[in-house]
């Protein structure tokens, strides 16, 4: 407890706790949409992205969120129709599309301003980095996101799990599809300044992915999704105040570690289920 006080005298680990925490959150939200639908790889291509486009605004001397939030977006919006139109796997669209904003952002990154303490936190992420139009930003994200998940909540569920069904019920498909990518975009880029282009696509894999070793139903996994991206995130800023390391890797090995222990939980159920059906 002495730990955590001390830590959270320091205004910019505040910042950090705050914005980090409900980064955090969106992504574990937006993440169970996203895995279910087999597109959990779009947050790291969207980091890629992001990467790129505040390579560009170091450079430019721009904004570099003001700047990077609408490419971001229109690269989620340009990866989703690709996907939808059938004309290249989701995956494959994910890959050219990283790949080529990742290439780009070097590029500009070596012709000008070269590896700077900006970029640098970018690229791995920073506790220093958040500000506080960081954190007010993402405030405002986590209130929208939560707001549309909970007054959308069987729309969304209908969307993730039978697309077709949904447009006969009369559900409007494609923008439910393009509100998440622009929910998940600007969280990527939120989060890229604490956990780093290299590492933020895991806030929105692993906790859906652990919470799903355990739990079945949509709703089971979408809670606890969002306790243990939180849980995980303070776990790894502790971690990383304490041992002086980066809070992005801090707090993927600490969904690493949450996702092997439900994964032996999970089993330790389905042998229990097993011997009491069995019975």
């Amino acid at each position: 407890m002495s730990v955590i006080i001390e830590m959270m005298s320091y205004p910019f680990m505040q910042r950090a706790f705050i914005g980090g925490l409900l980064v955090a959150l969106c992504a574990a939200l937006l993440g169970v949409s996203l895995v279910l639908k087999r597109y959990s790889m779009i947050g790291d291509g969207l980091s890629h992205v992001s990467f790129g486009a505040l390579s560009i605004a170091v450079a430019c001397g721009f904004a570099p969120i003001k700047f990077s939030i609408p490419v971001v977006i229109i690269a989620a919006f340009f990866l989703l129709r690709m996907a939808e139109n059938g004309k290249m796997h989701s995956d494959a669209a994910i890959a050219v599309v990283s790949a080529s904003a990742l290439a780009i952002g070097v590029i500009v990154t070596s012709l000008t301003t070269g590896l700077s303490t900006d970029v640098y936190s970018y690229m791995f992420g920073s506790v220093l980095a958040m500000s506080k139009d960081d954190v007010e930003m993402s405030v405002i994200l986590s209130i929208i996101v939560l707001i549309v998940f909970v007054f959308c909540y069987h729309k969304i569920f209908a969307v993730t799990f039978d697309e077709n069904f949904s447009k006969a019920s009369g559900v409007k498909v494609n923008s439910y599809n393009t509100l998440i990518s622009i929910f998940t975009a600007v969280t990527v880029v939120i989060g890229v300044k604490m956990m780093g282009a290299m590492l933020i696509s895991s806030l929105i894999i692993f906790p859906s992915l652990t919470s799903m070793r355990v739990y079945k139903s949509f709703l089971s996994v979408t809670i606890c999704s969002a306790v243990i991206a939180m849980i995980n995130f303070i776990a790894g800023l502790i971690v990383s105040y304490v041992l002086s390391i980066p809070a992005g890797a801090s707090v993927v090995v600490a969904n690493l570690i949450m996702f092997v222990a439900f994964i032996i939980v999970g089993n330790i159920l389905n042998v229990i289920r097993l011997r009491k059906y069995s019975k």
